[in-house]
């Protein structure tokens, strides 16, 4: 059950309802997840679902507040406590995201919405996940669902069954990759060492390549030991970014399938580090922090003028 709760010892400020509208001012919090930025609007104070011109106006880096996505939400689920859609900075909609189901249920324990070391649910386009704030730390866990390696689930066309160790070749490389699903695509690339650099030279390739239907999430995988891994990652509707926790999940989850891992496992990437729990059915469960940025107002001028250029 439910209940709202006092003050935190936080900047936390009560929602006021605004509904003010989309042409008019609207409240806004950011927040990140090592590094991976969000900005968490609430569907009381837009007074509608932001369209995919305002969400890239929002999120550009120049013209806007700047992040990797808007967490729109809560709104009342149909499957859960609370409903969060997730949009990317190009305007698409992301079915799910570990960083920023993070940051949402830390925004909702900011707000007095949830209790410590209590247990909620929140509604997603890639499905219902379970979340829990930790009173004495302050990190999130989150049950991501459970990883699928097939094709037809994926994503992926021109295979069956499952996508583990599939040759594609991009710009004149032969790599070597596995598919997965946790609500949404992913491509790890299996390499003996990785940079930012691949990520930014491969990762759109791969991200576009006819063999994803929905386009696909890039996470280039570097095997450290039976329990530890680095990946860099190209995110799906937003490039290269720090930390992806749904990236995380997917890599764990083909690194014990593919035998190089086993259950417990830390992910380490340039933003920071989490630790993933990938159960015998593959079903994940991600530890990690969110950290609160600002929280403010969006002028009117973020919708007036030209549109800044993709």
């Amino acid at each position: 059950m439910l209940h709202t709760i006092g003050p935190r010892p936080l900047d936390c400020q009560a929602k006021t309802g605004a509904g003010r509208g989309k042409g008019g001012q609207v409240q806004f919090h950011k927040y990140h997840g090592l590094g991976n930025d969000y900005i968490v609007i609430d569907p009381a104070d837009a007074g509608e679902v932001l369209s995919a011109d305002q969400v890239r106006r929002i999120c550009h880096r120049n013209y806007g507040m700047g992040s990797d996505g808007i967490l729109f939400g809560p709104f009342a689920g149909s499957r859960g406590d609370f409903g969060l859609r997730i949009f990317n900075p190009d305007g698409s909609e992301a079915e799910k995201s570990g960083n920023g189901l993070r940051i949402f249920a830390r925004y909702l324990w900011d707000m007095g919405l949830v209790d410590a070391d209590a247990p909620f649910a929140i509604d997603t386009k890639g499905g219902v996940v379970h979340a829990m704030v930790h009173g004495a730390d302050g990190l999130i866990t989150v049950d991501m669902g459970t990883v699928s390696f097939e094709a037809a689930d994926i994503p992926v066309t021109g295979i069956t069954g499952e996508v583990l160790n599939q040759p594609v070749c991009v710009k004149g490389r032969d790599l070597v990759y596995c598919g997965a699903t946790i609500g949404n695509p992913h491509c790890v690339v299996l390499c003996d060492e990785i940079s930012d650099q691949m990520a930014l030279e491969l990762g759109s390739s791969l991200e576009n390549d006819p063999r994803f239907p929905n386009r696909t999430n890039v996470q280039f995988m570097k095997v450290i030991d039976r329990n530890t891994i680095a990946i860099e990652i190209w995110e799906r509707g937003a490039g290269y970014t720090l930390a992806s926790g749904s990236s995380a999940s997917a890599s764990a989850a083909v690194a014990r399938r593919i035998g190089v891992c086993d259950q417990s496992i830390i992910v380490h990437m340039p933003g920071g580090t989490l630790d993933i729990t990938v159960k015998d059915d593959y079903s994940i469960r991600l530890t990690g922090p969110a950290a609160k940025i600002a929280m403010g107002t969006l002028s009117t001028e973020v919708w007036s003028g030209t549109p800044p250029e993709e």
